[in-house]
Order: C-alpha cells, then structure tokens, then sequence
C-alpha cells in the first residue's frame, strides 16, 4: 500500500495545485459549482499531506511513531476528506441537475453568496459527523506496535463505533442515489430532443459532468464501503477476530482506492463548465508558448458551428 499511498499524493498534489491555481488567478467568471470545486479541492489538497504519513505507517507494519494529537488529527483529516469529496460533488451534481432540468427553479438565480453559505453548511455537518475522533484516544497496541486507528475490529461495539459505521455507509449510499437521480434526470433531458434543442452543447457537457462524478463514487468510494459492511456483518457473526481478518485485510486495501477521489477529482473540475475548459486551455498555451487564437481555425470553427446548425435536425433523427 505504501507505493499507491506514494503515487496518489506526487499525482493528486499536481493536479490539485492546477486547478486551484486556475480557480484562484484564472477564473474569470465564478458561479456556484465553481465555488463547491474550490472547497473540494481546498479539502483534497489538505488531506494529501497525510498520505506519506500513513504511507510511512503501513510501511512499518502499522506502527505508529508521531504521538496521540498526531494521530486524532490524521484520522479526523481522512474521515472529513472521504465526507467532503462525496458532499461537495453531490453538491454540484444537483447544481447541474437544478440548471438543466428546472432552469426557472429561484435556487439558480441565487449567487455566490447562496454557495458559500452552503458550503459552511456542509463544512459543519462534516466537522459534526467526524468530529469525535479529535476528542478521544485512537490507540490500539498490538504486540509491541502501536496502532493508529479509527476502530478496532477486535472490540465490542461501542456507540462511537455503531456511529462510525453508520455514517461511514450512510455518506455513501444516500448521495450515490441522489447523483443516480441527476444522472438519469439529465441524460433523459438530453434524449428528449422535442422539449430541448442542445445547439450548445450544454446537456450532453452536464451528462459528461455526472457521468464523472458516478465513476468517482464507483471507482474510489463504493469497495471501501462494501468492504466495510463484510467487516460488520462478519463482527456480528463472530467474536474471534481471526474470522474477519482477511474482510478487514480488504477494507484497508480498499481504503486506499478512498484517496484516489483526489487524483481523479481534476477531471470533474474539466467536464464541470467551459469556463473552467477554456481556462485550461488558455493556460496549457501559455505553458506551451502557443497562440491562442488562430485565424485561420477560428474561421474553421465559424464554418463548423454553421454546418452543425443546419445539419442538427438530421442528426436528432439518426438518434
């Protein structure tokens, strides 16, 4: 795990450096889900720091060396970064579905200050939810290593570990059906050519965006927690914890996959509009020493966008 541990923070860090680079001296324009991108990328760079130090932790056998405040504030990081990267993209997962789906809906002509005050909101539901591991003690010795652990599948349930399990499967379950929702809210919005002429791309862009955001849940969040139901039920089962050691060897392998969310979140942030596409752009040319404008391929383009609009009827057909 160490080596995976390893590439998600060199990756993750440069991505997330880009695209707070772009929000902050590049955005041109700032609407609300550029405002939930900010936060969630504010969170994934935050939590990436604590990836050496956990790689550093499994790579000594799960011994653990830097002190007890050390600790709480690791486990309280990784836990609020797994709730933040599932709030903050079901969040603009809903943002696409409100602009699409009910573009008159009074939620749409509210500003950025709507947004901040959503994100405070959910920054306190976070902080809430796992702020208990910063006040209680999260060590477990095991032979002459000393663990560093969020719950201990050895021990009796407690109500901080039924809480535990219950949001750690609650997060999850609860916005995946909410992001499925929007996913197939937008995508029969797109297929429903005699209500909505995409002539800009917009619906298929807000598709791509949720299509996204569905493989983030599935790819990062989705083995960890069904891991953690084996884990459970298996606690339930028995009370040896030789019975369920293999189910929680798999949980922490597939926690790893958790951090992952924050090297595939930068390919969210380039689906999520194309103000932040052109921003990109805009800033790979720079980087390249290109022109971003060429005469000759914007008149290409203005030719394109014609024959595209006299031809769309034809391809709505052949749909």
């Amino acid at each position: 795990m160490p080596p995976i541990l390893l590439l998600e923070f060199t990756f993750g860090l440069m991505g997330n450096f880009v695209a707070l680079s772009m929000f902050i001296f590049y955005m041109d324009s700032w609407k609300p889900n550029s405002v939930y991108l900010t936060h969630l990328a504010v969170a994934d760079s935050i939590v990436l720091f604590c990836l050496p130090f956990r790689a550093d932790y499994y790579r000594r056998g799960k011994d653990w060396l830097h002190g007890d405040v050390a600790c709480r504030i690791l486990l309280f990081m990784l836990a609020a970064n797994r709730a933040a990267g599932i709030f903050f993209l079901t969040a603009v997962a809903v943002d696409r579905y409100l602009k699409i789906v009910h573009p008159r809906n009074r939620i749409n002509q509210m500003g950025l200050c709507y947004a901040f005050c959503v994100c405070v909101g959910l920054w306190a539901l976070i902080c809430l939810a796992t702020g208990y591991l910063l006040f209680e003690e999260h060590f477990f010795i095991h032979g002459n290593r000393t663990q560093c652990e969020s719950f201990n599948i050895c021990m009796g349930f407690s109500p901080l570990s039924t809480w535990h399990n219950t949001f750690y499967i609650v997060q999850f379950f609860l916005p995946t059906a909410i992001v499925a929702f929007c996913t197939l809210r937008i995508t029969w919005q797109l297929r429903d050519r005699n209500r909505t002429l995409d002539r800009s791309g917009k619906i298929k862009r807000a598709v791509q965006f949720v299509m996204a955001v569905a493989l983030i849940f599935i790819t990062c969040f989705f083995p960890s927690t069904i891991s953690r139901i084996a884990v459970w039920i298996l606690k339930v089962w028995y009370n040896e914890c030789q019975y369920f050691e293999e189910a929680n060897l798999a949980f922490y392998t597939s926690v790893c996959f958790t951090y992952f969310n924050s090297v595939l979140n930068p390919l969210v942030y380039y689906f999520s509009s194309p103000a932040f596409t052109g921003t990109f752009r805009k800033l790979l040319n720079k980087l390249l020493r290109r022109p971003e404008d060429d005469p000759q391929s914007s008149g290409n383009n203005i030719s394109t966008i014609n024959i595209t609009s006299c031809l769309y009827s034809n391809i709505n057909k052949n749909i």
